[in-house]
């Protein structure tokens, strides 16, 4: 099966995935996520030619004796009423997507009683989002991480054990997680380097692009282009894209940091951060905001909020309040087309 990247910072990529990639992955998602065959029925909203969807939500119970519920559109209203008819007791979906439902109506909330827990994954999922979430919805979500090169989930935080908000917790069953070096050396724990995971989940590589598959790896060791770390527990903990690190100064930002501090701001619902080319310091940082429903606020007010909680370097530029932000299918959140924005704004065509 080939499935496509999301091209979330260039061109989608065709991963190759053998009928033994996906046999052995299913078995291990059905261990990490404590599925109970002939019981637990997953609705899916996310479409099923993306990775996730396509593996976890229909793959893995068509293999595994789970229930599928689909849903044809992200409409939060039938969301909750089909959770309701069905009893459905898993829900997979992006961080945009809990942002979204969090916004339902009051009286929707006891509709989504039969859920053990959500799955969230595709993107990062906010700190104070999850908290919020959970507080008012009172399951827990399983934050987990995983390219299409894998899969594509190769960790996911324990059912049972500690959760750690932050992080995409543990390797499932049968895959190896480590963090490597720019040369391709392994680094030690709590020391920030790529994402890079080895098992039979890992693709054959890129469909008709073999220079772009040999850079992808170290050996068995499939590169994820992720930034993060492994604490002393093994949890891992993904800072950002190596691809969206904004250098101001000479020193690294982490646009994932600043938007976890967006996302305390009482008044904003969502939040996306990106680099700009400046003549002086190399890159300014720029984000891009949502307000809440029947929220408004400035931008001279959400800088203040930054610079009580982050080093100068860190506190944006520019702060652009849009009505929506970009994403695609998925949910998850265009920053290239953000980037396209600034670009037409410096007369860059």
């Amino acid at each position: 099966m080939i499935l496509y990247t999301s091209g979330t910072t260039g061109n989608p990529k065709g991963a190759m995935l053998s009928h033994h990639n996906l046999v052995s992955y299913t078995s291990s998602v059905c261990a990490g996520l404590q599925l109970k065959p002939g019981e637990d029925r997953l609705l899916v909203v996310l479409p099923m030619f993306h990775s996730f969807a396509a593996t976890v939500g229909m793959l893995t119970p068509s293999l595994h004796g789970l229930s599928l519920v689909p849903v044809h559109a992200f409409d939060p209203i039938l969301i909750s009423e089909t959770i309701a008819a069905t009893d459905a007791t898993i829900f997979l979906g992006a961080p945009s997507m809990y942002g979204v439902i969090l916004r339902l109506p009051e009286e929707q909330t006891a509709n989504w009683s039969s859920i053990r827990y959500g799955v969230s994954g595709g993107a990062a999922m906010p700190v104070e989002l999850m908290h919020q979430f959970e507080a008012r919805f009172g399951f827990p979500i399983l934050e987990g991480d995983g390219p299409t090169e894998c899969s594509p989930v190769t960790c996911v935080n324990p059912l049972d054990g500690e959760r750690k908000p932050g992080s995409v917790g543990l390797p499932i069953p049968g895959v190896e997680m480590a963090i490597f070096d720019p040369r391709g050396g392994v680094l030690a724990n709590n020391e920030i380097g790529e994402v890079c995971v080895r098992g039979d989940n890992v693709m054959k590589g890129y469909w008709k692009l073999p220079h772009d598959t040999a850079e992808s790896f170290y050996g068995e060791w499939v590169r994820t282009g992720d930034l993060g770390y492994r604490d002393e527990d093994g949890y891992f903990f993904l800072i950002d894209r190596i691809k969206d690190m904004i250098i101001v100064n000479g020193m690294n930002v982490y646009p994932r940091m600043i938007e976890e501090v967006l996302y305390k701001h009482p008044d904003l619902a969502e939040a996306a951060v990106v680099g700009e080319p400046h003549a002086t310091h190399g890159e300014i940082v720029v984000a891009h905001v949502v307000a809440k429903d029947g929220c408004s606020t400035a931008s001279s007010v959400i800088r203040a909020f930054c610079r009580e909680h982050l080093g100068q370097h860190q506190v944006p530029r520019k702060v652009i309040i849009r009505d929506s932000l970009p994403k695609n299918a998925t949910g998850k959140i265009l920053k290239r087309e953000l980037r396209k924005t600034g670009e037409v704004e410096r007369g860059i065509k």
